[in-house]
């Protein structure tokens, strides 16, 4: 099996997940983020803070598109009603 229809197996399966769960993992994305950059606030060696800010910025960016995958255009609209909804 090549990468491609690996990939497209992975696309396909993540699209088929819930909107909840598309929304868990936006949240986890956000919390991803949030940290890679508030970590430069700890006591540590400037390596430490590279490797910490790489490791958890990829990791954000992996979920950030993995939500969008699952989420896909009409996830991302009505995740958007129910935000303009509770403002």
């Amino acid at each position: 099996m090549g990468f491609k229809q690996s990939f497209g197996r992975l696309r396909l399966w993540l699209a088929g997940l819930s909107f909840r769960t598309g929304v868990a993992v936006a949240c986890c994305c956000l919390l991803c983020y949030s940290l890679s950059f508030g970590q430069m606030l700890l006591p540590v060696s400037a390596e430490t803070k590279v490797i910490l800010w790489t490791i958890l910025f990829g990791l954000a960016k992996a979920l950030q598109y993995s939500a969008l995958l699952i989420l896909g255009k009409t996830g991302v609209q009505k995740l958007k009603k129910r935000i303009r909804r509770n403002q």
